[in-house]
């Protein structure tokens, strides 16, 4: 029962963030694995602008290692930086910029996110960025 109880809180503060959820990556057990959080709302750059976004890296307890993020999407967005070393003793929120040309086309691009451990698993998610007039 507890364990239901849990569940249901972590989905809901989930939600209420707008974030979604790597699968796990390190290693096995929660407190030392690690997953990454990225917006689940629409991330809307017009044509011509940049707009900054935020990842967030949710360690376990015992998760002491360095994780190196790379961050890729297609054609008519850019995103600076696209490798990003995020330290043992860094805060947990990543900055980046993404920025759409001025002839992209309308429409949602797909941004991957993998996530890689100095030892252990790597894991990845993706989110969407909606260029708009």
């Amino acid at each position: 029962m507890k364990n239901a109880i849990m569940i249901v809180i972590t989905l809901a503060v989930i939600t209420a963030f707008g974030c979604s959820m790597s699968p796990r990556g390190g290693g096995m057990t929660t407190d030392l694995g690690f997953q990454v959080a990225v917006p689940t709302f629409n991330t809307n750059v017009k044509q011509g602008e940049v707009q900054n976004v935020t990842l967030s890296l949710h360690r376990g307890n015992y998760f002491k290692e360095d994780v190196r993020l790379e961050l890729k999407t297609t054609a008519g967005l850019s995103i600076d930086p696209s490798n990003i070393l995020v330290k043992a003793s860094d805060v947990p929120d990543v900055q980046f910029r993404i920025a759409a040309a001025k002839d992209a086309a309308l429409g949602e691009y797909r941004v991957d996110v993998t996530a890689t451990p100095a030892t252990g698993q790597s894991t990845s998610v993706q989110f969407i960025v909606r260029v708009v007039p």
